[in-house]
């Protein structure tokens, strides 16, 4: 009964600034554009939560593991 234990990583291949997008995409296996698309909508009805969000994410979610470019 071995269960694989799946994290939350900022991308290292789909990013656009930080990764976030790329990364929470990966995590629920979807595209990462609904993400950014979800984030945009977030800033435009919601103020400043979309930023903020994306600052707390880049700031508390680790890079995924892999070689340094």
């Amino acid at each position: 009964m071995t269960e694989e234990v799946r994290r939350l990583y900022r991308a290292r291949n789909e990013r656009m600034i930080g990764g976030v997008c790329g990364g929470i995409g990966e995590y629920f296996n979807i595209d990462p554009t609904l993400i950014r698309l979800l984030f945009v909508i977030g800033t435009l009805f919601g103020g400043p939560m979309g930023p903020i969000a994306y600052l707390i994410f880049l700031i508390v979610v680790p890079e995924a593991p892999g070689a340094e470019s």
